[in-house]
């Protein structure tokens, strides 16, 4: 018999996300953003999910490729472009558009000048000092590459440090719209935080990320009341119980210790699985739906939680570790990290299962 943990991933949950973004972004375009395969979720597993995108958005060259070979038509946009010349020919063969974010790339297309008209999104760096050129590069830049042999079709880019925040806009807005005043190309500005704030950022295409997945880009604004529905949900079943006396202790550490008598679950889910060793005492889980706070160190297969709360739990009864009921970013949250790392963090052992609650698969 199969061990019972299994990510669920409910594909009207981001065909519905994608529609938030419709409604906070009205009338830009859309890249939706599906690098590290699909944030977790399996790129080809949600790709129907994705109908109404206007493109694509991802790191990973040989996932781009794949899509094209799978029949997906609409663009793809390399978020971090090329790293070596010899990648020019698969992505002008594939019809992919890339973003140029340094001197060495701006002088491989000029050195391969590629045979068909290729598009480039020119990304400038606003203040999160990663990639992109300075603000006050980007004309020139564009120059260069309106002076490829067959052309390039140009975007500009840049990317929000601090979107999240309330002040965390205005100005790195203000610098790329100063430097790049009167340069006529499409502008894409907003990850999933400028999406929400939309009305303030503006912008022809918008690059929505862990929005479409049902978690929150704000650490003080909730997904559910951005509108958001989780896609993933991490189920499992308890696997054994424990009865504990007043001090007896549970797992590796001794980390808890019963302040009574009491009822452990044991749960088939560890950091093997993906589930974040550092997740502490306390951190909550859906037993039979109802909250039970964990009990004792995640171990490499199981889950220790108290029971307490929910008497009528058994061998075999149902667990949410994150999704349906329990926001992944509430658990990240107790783990010092962010929900964007656990779902992309989901092991290779862990099986899938695909749903679609709107009746359509």
């Amino acid at each position: 018999m199969a061990r019972p943990i299994v990510a669920d991933v409910d594909l009207a949950a981001i065909a519905a996300n994608l529609g938030s973004v419709r409604r906070y972004a009205r009338g830009a375009s859309v890249l939706a953003v599906v690098k590290a395969n699909a944030y977790g979720h399996g790129l080809m597993r949600i790709l129907p999910a994705l109908d109404d995108a206007d493109g694509l958005a991802l790191i990973e060259l040989d996932a781009a490729i794949a899509l094209r070979a799978a029949g997906y038509t609409r663009p793809i946009l390399l978020l971090e472009g090329f790293f070596d010349r010899a990648e020019l020919e698969p992505i002008v063969q594939h019809r992919l558009d890339v973003v140029v974010h340094d001197e060495e790339q701006v002088r491989m297309l000029e050195s391969a000048q590629p045979p068909a008209r290729i598009g480039v999104y020119v990304k400038a760096n606003t203040g999160m000092n990663r990639l992109g050129f300075a603000p006050t590069d980007v004309p020139r830049v564009c120059t260069r590459l309106e002076a490829l042999t067959a052309g390039a079709e140009i975007r500009l880019m840049m990317h929000f440090a601090r979107a999240d925040d309330d002040d965390g806009i205005d100005e790195p807005l203000a610098r790329f719209e100063r430097e790049c005043a009167g340069l006529p190309y499409p502008r894409s500005l907003a990850n999933s935080a400028g999406v929400v704030r939309y009305d303030e950022v503006g912008g022809d295409v918008v690059r929505p990320g862990i929005m479409l997945y049902g978690a929150t880009p704000f650490a003080h604004r909730s997904a559910a009341a951005l509108g958001l529905e989780p896609a993933m949900t991490l189920r499992s079943k308890i696997v054994a119980l424990q009865s504990l006396a007043s001090g007896d202790t549970v797992g590796y550490g001794a980390s808890f210790r019963a302040p009574h008598a009491m009822r452990i679950g044991v749960i088939a889910c560890g950091y093997a699985d993906g589930y974040p060793r550092i997740a502490p005492n306390g951190t909550p889980v859906l037993v039979c739906g109802k909250r039970v706070p964990m009990a004792g160190r995640v171990s490499m297969d199981m889950v220790t939680v108290d029971l307490s709360a929910v008497p009528e739990a058994r061998d075999g009864s149902d667990v949410v570790l994150w999704g349906d009921g329990l926001p992944v970013d509430e658990v990240a949250a107790m783990a010092s990290t962010v929900g964007y790392e656990l779902l992309c963090a989901v092991a290779p052992r862990v099986p899938f299962a695909v749903r679609d609650s709107r009746g359509e698969g």
